[in-house]
């Protein structure tokens, strides 16, 4: 089965930790599995899944490889700006 690629804007940690849970689990990969990828143990992928905010940027990015993720970062278009979008 594929998938369209799809970009998410993330703006909280949590969002973070809710797409590796759910790219994980689309691609039918354990944590024991994301671990062995990324180099961690399957009890530290547990941990970050439920807080990510402390994912290192070396993390990220094995773990973004592992998951066939990619990481983009761009300026925010301000024009188009929110409420629900703030920081």
């Amino acid at each position: 089965m594929s998938f369209a690629p799809t970009a998410l804007l993330l703006l909280t940690a949590p969002q973070l930790g809710q797409l590796l849970v759910s790219t994980r689990k689309r691609h039918k990969l354990t944590q024991a599995a994301v671990a062995s990828r990324v180099g961690l143990s399957q009890n530290r992928i547990s941990h970050l899944e439920k807080n990510p905010d402390e994912i290192s940027v070396r993390q990220l990015l094995s773990w973004c490889s592992a998951l066939e993720l990619e990481l983009r970062l761009g300026e925010r278009d301000t024009s188009a700006a929110s409420s629900s979008a703030e920081w």
